[in-house]
């Protein structure tokens, strides 16, 4: 292993909230629930399991509360749901999520677009549910998107994603996660991005997530851990996207990253393999091939 590089690094499945939700073809949530279970069974001790947007804008996710009743409860597997709103939320504690996801979108074209606010609107709501899930047990996380770049604004700061993740932890926030969520960055701006946000927000551990649109993905992902995210997301297959951003195609494959950190001498705790006939087996669900390459290639040696 390189010197500066951290022996383990934290990996999150996303499949099956983010690489579902921009799927044109609708899954039952049994084979929902089989897909958490083999990502359960390759390692992954977190996972973002579902969204709770409302049914008519996000239909992927319109059985959230369907999956979550099924999936397998473990003391040492979390389970992420996604919550946009206050509605989001009840239903969020409701079904049992281990952790509650917000979204702050760091442009306000953009967060209207997502969200139907404003994004100091985003940033008061996040204050709101933070508050909430302290109250209730539950782990508040933030996700602010669009850290890298929108799709209709252009160009973002890093010194305004800063400025987002100082106000952001005021509220207490268990992870900041930075997502790419257009795959417009760069390791460069990985690198200055996370240095801004730990100088801003110094007690919050840091979480990346990043999409392969322009074939950055993989390259962001090893400058984020060298600099010293705890952790990074990733869908099994590399699957996924935003329906609400313009060609935001899927996130970085759980299957190849896991080959790609382990041939670093980075643990992860993963199934490379296993994760990778998974990416395969969704693929045929799904009715397409997917991008991961692993379940093609095969791991080397083999």
């Amino acid at each position: 292993m390189q010197a500066g590089v951290p022996g383990r690094i934290e990996v999150v499945e996303v499949g099956p909230r983010d690489g579902l939700q921009n799927e044109a073809t609708l899954l039952p949530a049994a084979t929902k629930v089989e897909l958490i279970e083999r990502a359960i069974a390759a390692g992954v001790r977190r996972v973002e399991a579902v969204s709770f947007a409302h049914p008519r804008r996000v239909p992927q996710m319109a059985d959230a509360e369907q999956v979550m009743a099924a999936v397998p409860r473990r003391e040492d597997v979390s389970y992420i749901g996604l919550v946009l709103n206050g509605r989001g939320f009840d239903r969020a504690l409701a079904a049992g999520v281990d952790e509650v996801n917000v979204v702050v979108v760091a442009t306000d074209t953009f967060s209207e677009r997502n969200q139907g606010m404003s994004t100091e609107q985003g940033l008061a709501l996040w204050s709101e549910l933070a508050a909430r899930a302290h109250r209730e047990g539950v782990r508040p996380t933030v996700t602010i998107a669009a850290s890298f770049g929108c799709p209709f604004e252009g160009t973002v700061s890093a010194a305004h994603v800063a400025e987002l993740a100082r106000r952001i932890a005021d509220a207490g926030p268990a992870e900041i996660a930075l997502a790419d969520t257009i795959g417009a960055g760069v390791p460069t701006q990985v690198v200055d991005l996370l240095a801004r946000t730990r100088e801003a927000a110094p007690a919050v551990p840091l979480r990346c997530h990043f999409h392969n649109t322009r074939n950055t993905g993989y390259a962001n992902a090893v400058a984020a851990f060298q600099e010293g995210a705890a952790t990074l997301d990733a869908s099994v297959g590399g699957i996924g996207g935003c329906p609400f951003a313009p060609n935001a195609t899927g996130n970085i494959a759980t299957e190849d990253l896991e080959y790609l950190l382990t041939g670093m001498g980075v643990r992860t705790g993963l199934d490379g393999p296993a994760l990778a006939e998974t990416g395969t087996w969704i693929g045929e669900q799904l009715g397409k091939e997917v991008p991961a390459l692993l379940g093609k290639a095969g791991t080397f040696p083999g």
